[in-house]
């Protein structure tokens, strides 16, 4: 993959780890993926939703990162992601669970398709807010390769219903 290109991953959390609130472990796993050798490139504000699907979870704090992947594949892109969640406590043990940090490859530019575990891109992102607002913020002419449709334009189709709210930059604190 050529390095002038953008992964772009979703970091979203609705359990403190380790003393650290949601934004400031958001801040810190984005530190971790820097770390990692994969260079942020835009960040978007931290955006507050209600958990989806609608539960009794806490809310959700989001954000969106493009990162240089340089020449990852995507599958070494998202091994070293699930990585960092361990790192940060990440359990999986039932799909939609609360926690700690979730990161996920939002969209890699010009790959599509699906990558071992992993789809390209990613197969529920037009169907959620908290993923288009802070998606639309940094990369609102991304197109999405299937639909056509752009980020903010993916985000006017979200039902109403779904409650989001930018809180500010996504900073360590």
């Amino acid at each position: 993959m050529n390095a002038s290109k953008r992964a772009y991953i979703g970091l979203g959390a609705n359990l403190p780890f380790e003393g650290m609130s949601e934004p400031v472990l958001l801040a810190q796993a984005l530190s971790a993926v820097a770390d990692a050798g994969f260079t942020p490139l835009a960040v978007s504000n931290v955006w507050q939703s209600a958990a989806w699907p609608p539960s009794d979870q806490p809310d959700f704090y989001n954000a969106v990162a493009a990162v240089n992947p340089g020449d990852v594949s995507p599958q070494a892109l998202y091994q070293v992601l699930r990585g960092i969640e361990q790192r940060f406590g990440r359990k999986r043990r039932e799909r939609w669970a609360a926690r700690t940090l979730d990161l996920d490859i939002l969209a890699m530019d010009e790959v599509q398709g699906t990558f071992g575990d992993i789809s390209i891109p990613h197969p529920r992102m037009q169907e959620r807010a908290f993923v288009l607002a802070p998606f639309a913020e940094i990369a609102p002419e991304w197109r999405h390769p299937v639909s056509g449709l752009t980020a903010a334009e993916l985000l006017k189709t979200v039902s109403v219903e779904q409650r989001y709210n930018r809180l500010g930059p996504l900073a360590a604190g």
